[in-house]
């Protein structure tokens, strides 16, 4: 028995809707869906939403940065990917551009610039989504002081907030308070400060810088 349709296909000019062999109503059919916004804007949904998080300081240098698929699978490509992205935004009051097929929403603090990567077709409020609650969660955690300095002390506790919001590519949270206090679950119920995160992950935050550097 044929599957029915989900919905009714849009017939080519001058066919009849039994009208013409197979091939041709499915060609038609791809056409007309082509050329359907509708089609475009409902297509199957990906809970890989988010492809890159990442945060450069004021010259466009890499401070944190994770990449959930294989897009830009080396080092190299990646930090190309950022300076490109970096000389596009940096200057502009926007807080959307489009890059490489890709969606790119992002916001700056002082000598911060964060950026939250997604396909061309991701839904933008989720990715704005995403961002708020980054710059939300590391203005809490960080004392309302979101610059270079105190992010570089605390990036070990930075690392966890991404953590808590992405996971491969699926968000996972986008309430701040809701981060703030996983985090602080994951720091042996302490307060999330920055002499408490620095102690307790000390040797993680050396191995992240070291990383960085390769």
């Amino acid at each position: 028995m044929q599957r029915p349709e989900a919905r009714p296909r849009q017939h080519p000019e001058g066919a009849a809707p039994g009208g013409g062999g197979g091939g041709d109503r499915t060609a038609a059919a791809a056409a007309a869906g082509a050329m359907d916004p509708t089609r475009l804007l409902f297509q199957e949904p990906s809970l890989y939403t988010v492809k890159a998080i990442f945060i450069l300081d004021n010259d466009g240098q890499r401070l944190l940065a994770k990449y959930y698929d294989d897009t830009f699978p080396s080092t190299k490509e990646q930090k190309t990917f950022e300076r490109s992205v970096f000389n596009k935004t940096h200057k502009t009051d926007s807080e959307i551009a489009f890059l490489e097929g890709l969606t790119i929403v992002y916001k700056s603090s002082i000598d911060l610039f964060f950026y939250v990567v997604g396909s061309s077709q991701e839904n933008e409020l989720m990715l704005v989504a995403v961002l708020t609650c980054l710059f939300d969660s590391l203005n809490h955690m960080l004392r309302k002081n979101v610059e270079k300095r105190s992010l570089l002390d605390n990036l070990d506790g930075v690392f966890l907030v991404v953590d808590e919001i992405v996971d491969g590519g699926v968000i996972l949270e986008s309430d701040p308070q809701q981060v703030i206090q996983k985090v602080n679950f994951r720091v042996d119920d302490s307060p999330l400060s920055e002499q408490s995160v620095a102690q307790v992950l000390q040797s993680a935050k050396e191995q992240i810088k070291w990383s960085l550097l390769k």
